[in-house]
C-alpha cells in the first residue's frame, strides 16, 4: 500500500497486535494510510524499529509476546501515555497447528490456548479499563472460518478460536450498554504466512488418522500462497468499517467461509430438527 495523505480530524488510535507480517501487517499499514494512529506489536525490536521510521508521527511499534502475560499490563500503560486514548483494539497475534486430538500433546495444545485465546483475553482484559472510560470503542478480534466449525486435523486450533468467539460473543453483550462494540472477524484462508514457516504440525503421527487429521496437514502446507483471500483488501474492508457506525457481532472474510458457516448452520438445525421431541423428555413433567 502506499502512503497518502488524509486529514486526521477523523482519525483512530488503533492497538494492533501480531503486526509483523499477513492480516495485523496489512491493517497497521491500511489504518496509517488512512491517516490513523497505530500502536502495534512485533516479536522482534528492529520489526517495531522500522514500523516506527516508515511513519514516525503516528506509529508506535512495541516488542511483545502476547503469551507474556505479566508485560501486557505495562505496553497498555505505555500506549495510553503515549497516545492518550485508544479508539479500535484488534487481536490478531496467534498461530495455526495441525494434527489429530489424539496426537496433540498437552503442551502443544496449551501453547495454542496461550497464544490464541488467553493472549487476546489479557490484552482485551488490559484496554477495557480505557475504552469504559470513554465509554466508546471497538474491539475486532481476528477469529477464523474454523472459529465456528471445527475441521478433521485442525481441531486443537478450533477449540482456541471456539473460545475466542464465546468469550467475545458474551463480551459484546456485556460491553454494548457502555458505548464499546465488538466484531468477531471471521477470514478464510489468506495469502499471509499463516500456512507457512509459523505453522505447527503436532509432533506425534498415529498412522490410524492419516486418512482424516493427516489428509489436513498435507493440505495445508500445499496451500501455502495460493489462498483465495487478499489481506490488504481485508484490512480496507475493517478500517473501512471501523470508521463507519457498522458493527456487526461476525464478519466472516472471503468466499469459502460463507459456504463453512453456511453448512455449520444448516448441521445444527438439522440436528436440532431431528431432536426436537428427544430433548423435550428431558424436563420435568
Amino acid at each position: 500500500m502506499n502512503q497518502t495523505d488524509h486529514s486526521t480530524s477523523s482519525a483512530k488510535t488503533w492497538v494492533i497486535t501480531g503486526a509483523s507480517s499477513g492480516l495485523g501487517q496489512s491493517l497497521a499499514f491500511a489504518a496509517l494510510n488512512r491517516g490513523d494512529r497505530v500502536a502495534a506489536t512485533f516479536r522482534k525490536p528492529e520489526q517495531a524499529e522500522a514500523f516506527e521510521a516508515r511513519f514516525p508521527d503516528r506509529a508506535k511499534g512495541i516488542v511483545l509476546d502476547v503469551t507474556h502475560i505479566d508485560q501486557i499490563a505495562k505496553v497498555a500503560k505505555d500506549i495510553e501515555q503515549a497516545f492518550g486514548k485508544i479508539d479500535i483494539l484488534v487481536n490478531n497475534a496467534g498461530f495455526g497447528m495441525a494434527g489429530a486430538i489424539e496426537e496433540t500433546s498437552l503442551a502443544e495444545a496449551r501453547a495454542m490456548f496461550e497464544a490464541n485465546f488467553f493472549g487476546a483475553l489479557a490484552i482485551t482484559q488490559a484496554f477495557l479499563p480505557m475504552l469504559r472510560n470513554q465509554r466508546q470503542g471497538r474491539i475486532f478480534q481476528i477469529s477464523s472460518h474454523g472459529g465456528i466449525k471445527a475441521f478433521p486435523g485442525f481441531g486443537m486450533y478450533n477449540a482456541s478460536k471456539f473460545a475466542l468467539e464465546g468469550m467475545s460473543e458474551a463480551l459484546a453483550a456485556e460491553v454494548a450498554p457502555l458505548g464499546i462494540q465488538v466484531t468477531i472477524v471471521q477470514p478464510g484462508p489468506f495469502r499471509t504466512g499463516f500456512a507457512g514457516s509459523g505453522f505447527q504440525l503436532a509432533a506425534d503421527r498415529i498412522a490410524d488418522y492419516d486418512e482424516t487429521a493427516g489428509t489436513f496437514r498435507t493440505k495445508i502446507k500445499g496451500v501455502n500462497g495460493k489462498q483465495e483471500g487478499d489481506p490488504d483488501k481485508a484490512a480496507d474492508i475493517l478500517v473501512d468499517l471501523a470508521h463507519s457506525d457498522k458493527a456487526p457481532l461476525r464478519l466472516p472474510l472471503g468466499t469459502i467461509p460463507l459456504v463453512t458457516i453456511q453448512s455449520k448452520l444448516d448441521q445444527v438445525q438439522a440436528d436440532l430438527d431431528a431432536n426436537r421431541e428427544i430433548a423435550a423428555l428431558a424436563v420435568f413433567e
